[in-house]
């Protein structure tokens, strides 16, 4: 049984990701907007849809771990495993105002975190900014590109004027995101089953299934999308979901929790910087001919195997915990400042050859 709901969980989950990424490329045309922003916004907080139910339901029950784990944990799967994955597939083409303002922000945004947990909680009021924050980028993006596609054409925008269009449309986005979210909830089910049967502990669960669970519909929407060639939602999805989850769902999390969200000194000493390191890893990959190639999805998918096998490592107690330590001081932090290094060169030649 709890195979037929893994196996059901993933025709669902494809099935909703087809219909998401179909509904909201027609309604890109529909609405004048870029599928960049299309991908920023509807899409994006559409599929973090479920990081906002648990953080909310967390917040308010007092699990702050879980609230603020939730949110760190999605955005570092959102790049190194969605973006891998994508790339790995199909090497993904980078929007030139994703390098000049959406990334800077998601970074920015990722600091920011660090920056107001420093006091061990993220208060109501800093709660309420973040949320203000959203909605300020979202209407920041929802009119720039409105701008500058008039601009682009003697005509405006071509628009769909035809109201059964533009229900048909609304209708694939919703459709598509209701079956996302079943689709996840049986697939986590599953395996969950399947887990406990196995004899796997809760915490090992909680540190895998649930954590990549929650971002199940970006996987699938972003791997839809980049094989369609909307790479443009497949690269706003990710890079959107991520400013969605601090913004959004951080901020309506600390907005409902009564005395706000307690930071454990483990997430700010941590997760919290691996979450900005991988944020601030994307720019100069991003901006080196605005292509993520192949081998550097591969090379993202190696850091969230080796971030997953820390977590594993680490919360099982378990005795090769310190030899692995060192292979990653000795071993992973000189290649990753190697790759960092040949990707900034390569960033400031293409600079160069711009100018």
């Amino acid at each position: 049984m709890s195979f037929l709901m893994i196996l059901a969980g993933l025709v669902v989950l494809t099935v909703g990701a087809e219909a998401l990424v179909r509904g909201a490329s027609r309604l890109a045309t529909a609405t004048g907007l870029s599928p960049l922003v299309v991908g920023l916004t509807v899409v994006a907080y559409g599929t973090s849809m479920p990081e906002m139910a648990v953080s909310m339901v967390a917040g308010m029950g007092g699990q702050n771990d879980i609230a603020l784990g939730n949110v760190v944990g999605s955005n570092i799967i959102n790049v190194l495993f969605i973006l891998g994955l994508s790339a790995l597939i199909v090497p993904l083409t980078v929007s030139s105002q994703l390098v000049r303002l959406d990334v800077p922000l998601m970074i920015g945004v990722s600091i920011l975190t660090l920056l107001v947990s420093l006091d061990g909680t993220i208060s109501r009021i800093e709660g309420t900014l973040f949320f203000t924050g959203m909605i300020a980028y979202t209407g920041f993006l929802i009119y720039h590109s409105r701008r500058t596609g008039a601009d682009k054409t003697d005509n405006k925008v071509e628009r769909v004027e035809n109201p059964a269009a533009w229900l048909s449309n609304i209708a694939w986005v919703v459709g598509g995101l209701i079956m996302l979210v079943l689709g996840a909830q049986w697939f986590i089910t599953g395996c969950m089953d399947i887990a406990r049967q196995l004899g796997i502990s809760e915490l090992i669960i909680g540190l895998t299934l649930v954590a990549a669970g929650t971002s199940l519909p970006e996987v699938a929407t972003s791997i839809v999308a980049s094989i369609r060639g909307e790479r443009d939602i497949a690269i706003g999805n990710v890079v959107g979901s991520n400013i969605f989850n601090i913004l959004g769902v951080l901020g309506v999390s600390g907005m409902v929790s009564a005395s706000g969200i307690t930071i454990s000194p483990v997430a700010l000493q941590f997760d919290i910087p691996v979450m900005i390191a991988v944020a601030v890893g994307c720019l100069p990959i991003f901006y080196t001919g605005y292509l993520i190639a192949r081998w550097e999805g591969f090379v993202f998918l190696t850091y969230y195997g080796v971030y997953t096998l820390y977590l594993f490592l680490s919360s099982t107690q378990n005795t090769s915990l310190p030899v692995f330590n060192q292979v990653v001081l000795l071993g992973a932090i000189p290649a990753t400042a190697l790759i960092l290094l040949i990707t900034t060169i390569k960033m400031m030649r293409t600079q160069q050859a711009e100018t």
